[in-house]
């Protein structure tokens, strides 16, 4: 099969339906429209579709006349919270939302592999699950752990999965992927620091958490710098700082939020505990008291499957003549990393970097913009991965 012609034939759709999408996005969790969308798109495939898959989500199964392997392919669904600015022609129509992350393009491209799929049904060795998950931008318990829970991969188990992810890092036409550790797990922490309010003018009666709070912040970097192996990566950003409603009041209490990055659990599990005591001690020694929480549920680091990674690299090359760079770690984290711990797979980017597009924004921007060009080197990486994998006979 030439899977980049037949993802050529169905160009067309994915733009318009990518294109649909980003007018109408939708938050985390709150994928209606997009999932009845995907689903009744699939049942005009012929394809088995399970609705409501862990909230939201959308299960479709392609099963081949043949045995053979089940491979679960990946799409996330949700926009994040965003007053668009690009200068699009089809920018979205919901105020204060935006698919500014792409994920309206991964679900043209997934739908697009879906048809070409479905079209060639009767070569196909195996089944194929299609996987349409919400809420990856949540940061927490996510859309991946729910759709796992409600047995998205089992009856039948799927041996492989496989995902991907537009961005701007890279070039349009370009497919970056790394075995092992490739994206960082994420643990968001909330730091409230107790004091004791009062007058500005007469801060010796009080405990000042603001003052408190600025020592925590500045120490918390040197966890990091003095208290971690340094070739270690590692990233503790403090995000968000509130406290105080007055100029000339102490507040009681500053609320301090951030996140932390790691591409291993031993680090991951040290930096936990060395922010927890930092804030502790830090507040203590300045009369104060600090709460340390951090997220339940954080995404944990987004593995690729070493083996798995080195053939999908290579048939990426050899059978789309694709240009598969080295990924270097990125400290962004990724819900596709749960579906990875239940099965073997790989993670990839697909550039969509073109300056003569002004597709140069980066992912989260207001301003994010995606060469449409790519979305069938992406609908046709999808579906290769899926004919190969399901194959008993290979890659």
């Amino acid at each position: 099969m030439d899977f980049l012609a037949e993802a050529g034939a169905a160009e067309p759709e994915m733009v318009r339906t990518r294109r649909a999408l980003h007018q109408s996005p939708e938050l985390s969790y709150h994928e209606e429209a997009t999932a009845k969308l995907v689903a009744d798109r699939l049942e005009s495939l012929g394809i088995d579709v399970m609705r409501g898959v862990g909230g939201t989500g959308v299960v479709g199964l392609l099963r081949g006349p043949k045995k053979g392997r089940v491979v679960g392919l990946r799409a996330d669904m949700d926009a994040l919270p965003l007053e668009e600015s690009s200068d699009v022609e089809f920018s979205s129509k919901v105020k204060g939302v935006m698919h500014a992350c792409g994920h309206d393009t991964h679900v043209a491209m997934l739908l697009g592999a879906a048809r070409i799929l479905s079209e060639h049904r009767e070569e196909l060795r195996g089944t194929v699950k299609f996987l349409f998950q919400p809420a990856e931008e949540h940061g927490g318990r996510g859309g991946a752990m729910p759709m796992i829970e409600d047995g998205a991969m089992k009856n039948p188990k799927v041996d492989y999965v496989f995902g991907l992810h537009i961005v701007t890092t890279y070039r349009s036409g370009e497919l970056a992927l790394r075995p092992g550790p490739m994206l960082a797990a994420s643990d968001g922490f909330k730091i409230r620091i107790i004091g004791k309010g009062g007058h500005g003018a007469r801060p010796h009666e009080c405990v000042d958490p603001v003052y408190i709070a600025a020592h925590v912040i500045l120490a918390m970097q040197g966890v990091s710098g003095r208290m971690l192996d340094p070739v270690q990566p590692f990233v503790i950003s403090v995000c968000s700082v509130h406290s105080g409603t007055k100029d000339n009041i102490i507040p009681d209490e500053a609320l301090l939020e951030g996140t932390i990055r790691t591409l291993d659990e031993p680090t991951r599990r040290k930096a936990k505990f060395k922010v927890k005591e930092v804030a502790r001690e830090v507040s203590r020694a300045f009369g104060g008291r600090a709460e340390v929480e951090f997220i339940q549920d954080a995404y944990p680091v987004t593995y690729n499957h070493p083996r798995t990674s080195e053939k999908v690299a290579r048939l990426l090359r050899e059978r789309l003549r694709a240009r598969v760079k080295v990924a270097e770690p990125v400290m962004w984290a990724e819900d596709f990393s749960r579906f990875l711990q239940v099965a073997p797979g790989t993670f990839f980017f697909l550039g969509s970097r073109n300056e003569a597009k002004d597709c140069v924004y980066p992912n989260h921007s207001t301003r994010f913009k995606v060469d449409e060009d790519v979305l069938k080197l992406g609908a046709a990486s999808l579906a290769l991965l899926a004919q190969a994998f399901t194959d008993p006979r290979g890659p």
